[in-house]
């Protein structure tokens, strides 16, 4: 019998990279008491302690980010320019908190009949993070910085085909002065994790991915009574209205749509378009996602690289067949190109109805679906047809009527004139099949502490 691994393949060439030796339930026990030993002596140092280990990873990031890019984009498929700014994303990530996390967690005085009454924030424990390939880099810090610099441990259990990433980020913590096993990477199956969240040493769960795999972890938190956040998929709908800059809303939705060869959970998915611009916005619209530049993703010239891996070609070619098998039209892509490499060309459907897999399911790859609307109304009726939650987009030159449909709209992320991206100074998540809880913020830092009331008669 062989021994068990995790396969790192090349989605632009389908060359195995690498094969990571999965870890047998004995060193997974090991890797858990170590990390709670270096979390009981880290949660007893001081922020300052915190914050400068996160200003070392930022400059090692910024020093390091080409060769990270590139393990990034070889395990993924990310264009390489879109890899680089991940991780300088995740630098910018490491100082926001080391700068402004001591003002988050400074204890708060509340003004009771008490003598003296405050409210403190202490760490929880050893934080398992469940997370996907799509930023291999970015979705990790984003759960591990905050949870870090409130004092927790962070444990990693990432996806199978990016553990070349994973590997990465655990060298690169060591570097930056974290206590040995305090940020660890656990290789370990999906069918694993429930198991590991059963276990004493584990206090909460933060996972980014499918809502699959996001009901079965808050099953498995609920059922031990530990802290989840979930950030799961998206289907998020822009609304152009008749008065929007038309090349602004073409320009910027197609980048939405693109961005990471539109495998993102807030990727901009469906366009409600108003009728009287209908035409113009499509015409536009179309121009702009043909302009992508397909190929190798380490050449500079590559804007759109391959998807992730073969299988997910596959189940997005077959949302993109069921829908015109249902009356939808591409008037651009649609098709398998021929060649080597997980490559899906960007892909425009028309005619796109709430019944169709192109409106109703997440699309994770370039493939946009654009429906019209007779009015506002209709428009943001469309919009919030779904069972998804995570961000949505209005494109008008009335930013007053703006924020008045972006207030209505059913989501955790709701941006004007602009494609939704996440933010370390804002907090970030969905509402209904998206998800719950938040990151990033003094929100996200909060998820994972003991808000403690201290009463003093």
């Amino acid at each position: 019998m062989g021994i068990d691994t995790a396969v790192s393949t090349n989605p632009a060439t389908g060359e195995v990279l690498a094969k990571y030796p999965r870890h047998k339930p004995e060193e997974v026990s090991r890797h858990l008491a170590k990390a709670r030993k270096s979390w009981l002596s880290w949660r007893e140092n001081s922020i300052a302690r915190r914050a400068a280990v996160m200003q070392k990873a930022a400059l090692l990031l910024d020093a390091g980010k080409e060769r990270y890019g590139r393990i990034i984009s070889l395990e993924m498929g990310k264009s390489l320019h879109e890899a680089i700014g991940e991780v300088g994303k995740c630098a910018w990530l490491c100082r926001y908190y080391a700068e402004e996390a001591e003002a988050m967690l400074t204890p708060r005085e509340v003004q009771t009949d008490a003598r003296k009454s405050y409210v403190c924030y202490q760490p929880l424990g050893l934080v398992l993070g469940v997370m996907p390939w799509n930023f291999p880099f970015w979705q990790v810090f984003r759960f591990a910085v905050p949870a870090l610099m409130a004092g927790n441990g962070a444990l990693l259990k990432h996806a199978s085909n990016v553990q070349g990433c994973a590997r990465a980020i655990e060298e690169l913590f060591l570097q930056a002065d974290l206590p040995e096993g305090l940020f660890t990477n656990l290789n370990i199956r999906g069918e694993e994790v429930e198991a590991l969240i059963a276990r004493p040493e584990i206090a909460a769960v933060s996972l980014t991915g499918s809502e699959p795999a996001g009901s079965a972890v808050a099953a498995a938190a609920g059922k031990h009574i530990k802290k989840s956040v979930l950030e799961l998929g998206g289907s998020d709908p822009y609304i152009i209205l008749e008065d929007a800059d038309l090349s602004l809303a073409a320009n910027t939705c197609s980048a939405g749509r693109l961005l990471n060869a539109g495998q993102s959970c807030i990727g901009a998915k469906r366009f409600i378009v108003l009728e009287e611009v209908y035409e113009a916005f499509l015409q536009l619209f179309i121009q702009t996602m043909s302009a992508a530049r397909m190929g190798d993703p380490l050449k500079p010239d590559t804007t759109l690289g391959p998807l992730a891996r073969m299988d997910l070609r596959e189940q997005l070619h077959r949302q993109v067949q069921d829908s015109i098998a249902l009356g939808a039209k591409a008037l651009l892509g649609g098709h398998l190109p021929k060649g080597p490499g997980a490559y899906y060309p960007p892909t425009v459907l028309v005619d796109v109805k709430p019944d169709m897999p192109a409106f109703k399911e997440e699309l994770f790859g370039p493939v946009a679906a654009v429906v019209k609307a007779k009015d506002e109304a209709e428009a943001v009726q469309l919009a919030n047809r779904s069972e998804f939650g995570l961000g949505a987009g209005v494109f008008t030159t009335d930013v007053q009527r703006g924020e008045r449909i972006a207030l209505q709209l059913e989501a955790g992320n709701c941006f004007v004139n602009a494609f939704v991206k996440s933010d370390p100074r804002l907090p970030f998540g969905g509402i209904k099949k998206s998800g719950y809880g938040r990151e990033l913020s003094r929100h996200g830092l909060l998820e994972f502490v003991n808000v403690k009331t201290v009463y003093i008669a």
